[in-house]
This record gives C-alpha cells, sequence and structure tokens, in this order.
C-alpha cells in the first residue's frame, strides 16, 4: 500500500551538487538576474519620463518589461538562495504560489508578445489606418485583457496540481517548482491533469505563436515591397530580431509544456527552462529597446538632462 502523507515542504534539488559549481552558477545568474532588473527598469523609466515614447508601441514595451521583471523574479531570487543553502527547501504553499505566478505570468507574455507583434503588423503594413486602429483606448483594452486573461490562465493547472497526493518523497529534481517534476513526484494517477495542461498549453502556446509569427511574415512581406535599401534593412534587421527572440521563447516552452507526456530527462529539462526564465527576460529589453533608434535617444536626453541638474 503506498504511504500517502500531507507533505508541508519540497526539497529542490537544483543544479550541480558540487560547491564550486554552485558558487559559480550563483555568480553567473547574479549577474543576469542584475542586469534583467537594470535594463527592464531602464525601458520602463525612460518610456515613462519621455513623452515622446508614450505610444501604444513603447507602452507594451513598458508592460513586457515590468513583466519581464515580475516573471524573472518568482524563480531566480529563490534559486539563487538555494545556490547557496544546504538545505535547499520550499514550503507547500510557497511551491504551489511560485508555480501560479510562473504560469500566470508566462500566459501573460504569450498574450503581450502576440498583441504587440500585431501592434507592429498594423504600424508596418496599416499605416494609413494605424491611428484609427491602435486607439488609446485600443491599447488600454489589449494591454489589460493580455494581464487579466493570463492572471486567470493560471489558475486551472495550479489547482489541479495542488490537488495531487504526493507520497513520503519530496525531493524536486529542478531549480523552481515546474509542472513536470511535480506531476512525477506525485503519487496520484496525473492523466486527467496532464490531459487538461497539455490542452491548455496548446491552445496558449500555438494561437500566440501563430498569431506572432503570421504578424511577422506579413510584415517581412510588407517589408521587401520598400523601395529604399536603407529603409528596408533597418526595419528587417529589426523585425527579425523580434523574431529570433520571439523564436527561443515559444520554441523552448511549446518543447516544454505542448507534450502529451512530460518524459524529458531532468537535466534537459533545468537547461531548456534557463532560456525561457533566465535568458529571455535577458534578452527581450537588449532587442526591443536598444536597437531602436528612438528609444536609445529619448534615453541620451535624459542622461544629459540628469547630468546637467546635478552640474549646476
Amino acid at each position: 500500500m503506498t504511504n500517502v502523507t500531507a507533505v508541508l515542504e519540497f526539497r529542490l534539488l537544483g543544479f550541480s551538487s558540487n560547491p564550486h559549481c554552485q558558487i559559480l552558477l550563483f555568480t553567473v545568474f547574479l549577474v543576469i538576474y542584475i542586469l534583467t532588473i537594470l535594463g527592464n527598469t531602464i525601458i520602463i523609466s525612460v518610456v515613462t519620463l519621455e513623452p515622446r515614447l508614450h505610444s501604444p508601441m513603447y507602452k507594451f514595451l513598458k508592460n513586457l518589461s515590468f513583466l519581464e521583471v515580475c516573471y524573472t523574479t518568482t524563480i531566480v531570487p529563490k534559486m539563487l538562495a538555494n545556490l547557496l543553502a544546504k538545505r535547499k527547501s520550499i514550503s507547500f504553499s510557497g511551491c504551489m504560489a511560485q508555480l501560479y505566478y510562473f504560469i500566470s505570468l508566462g500566459a501573460t507574455e504569450c498574450y503581450l508578445l502576440a498583441v504587440m507583434a500585431y501592434d507592429r503588423y498594423l504600424a508596418v503594413c496599416e499605416p494609413l489606418h494605424y491611428g484609427v486602429a491602435m486607439t488609446a483606448e485600443s491599447y488600454t483594452r489589449l494591454a489589460v485583457g493580455s494581464w487579466v486573461t493570463g492572471v486567470f490562465t493560471g489558475i486551472l493547472p495550479c489547482l489541479m496540481v495542488s490537488r495531487l497526493q504526493f507520497c513520503s518523497c519530496n525531493l524536486i529534481d529542478h531549480f523552481f517548482c515546474d509542472i513536470s517534476p511535480l506531476l512525477k513526484l506525485s503519487c496520484s494517477d496525473t492523466t486527467v491533469t496532464e490531459t487538461v495542461i497539455f490542452i491548455l498549453s496548446l491552445l496558449v502556446l500555438s494561437s500566440c505563436f501563430l498569431l506572432t509569427l503570421v504578424s511577422y511574415l506579413l510584415i517581412i512581406l510588407s517589408i521587401l515591397k520598400i523601395p529604399c535599401a536603407s529603409g528596408k534593412r533597418i526595419t528587417f534587421s529589426t523585425c527579425s530580431s523580434h523574431l529570433v527572440v520571439v523564436t527561443i521563447y515559444y520554441g523552448t516552452m511549446i518543447s516544454m509544456y505542448v507534450r502529451p507526456t512530460y518524459n524529458l530527462s531532468s537535466e534537459l529539462n533545468k537547461a531548456i527552462s534557463v532560456l525561457y526564465t533566465v535568458v529571455t527576460p535577458l534578452l527581450n529589453p537588449l532587442i526591443y529597446s536598444l536597437r531602436n533608434k528612438a528609444f536609445k535617444k529619448a534615453l541620451e536626453k535624459i542622461v544629459i538632462r540628469h547630468h546637467r541638474l546635478h552640474s549646476l
């Protein structure tokens, strides 16, 4: 008979147990986390302070930056603490809370990326109708809709996982409370839970990715019709960079969650998870803003203004 006990806490095995390796990983992830917070905070501040950047495009970017700060903070601080701690534990309620925020924020990012791609499609392919289609009211509706839908998306998977039974073993072979290792750890029949999460992941990730991909493909086709070679090159460079980041994010997420069974090896699972929980939040501010001339000019203007005020 299976020994079923009420699990009060889990232990996260994380990465290598080698102390030297853990210190190296701690340093690398800490630097990435600091750069991620700094980069996204700069975007939020510049877009807020510069009136010329108060267009829907930059407001969506500010939403994405705020989301990335929340998203990476859900995972990385606990991971950093566990890299240095002897007892790498997390309470059951803390684990479920981390799982919920991870799913809801991840879903919100999917919706925002799709909305941002649609915004760029309107701006590039339908410039004469952009002002009518993307009004302040439209922006608010799309932004709020992305956040609200994301919040509700995370409820069902988290509720189903939290209702599973966990036996005496409480070792999670991961660096955070993810769906796959929790399902492997459960001693309940997880068939229904796996099926529901698979269908939900398929609907969210596939629909958002297809909308994003189609938007960028239409943008690229529109760019190819631009007669000016320099304008074509600049616009294509920006859009291709966006598409690379989007492909990395969706590609890793789809490979992880749009599968009928969760049978990836734990090490490969962790490696893929690092891409969308640690690397992508760092790449987004670099790709979406620092390659943007208007944003760089606004940043320079704010820095010069700040320097003059302090030199008086």
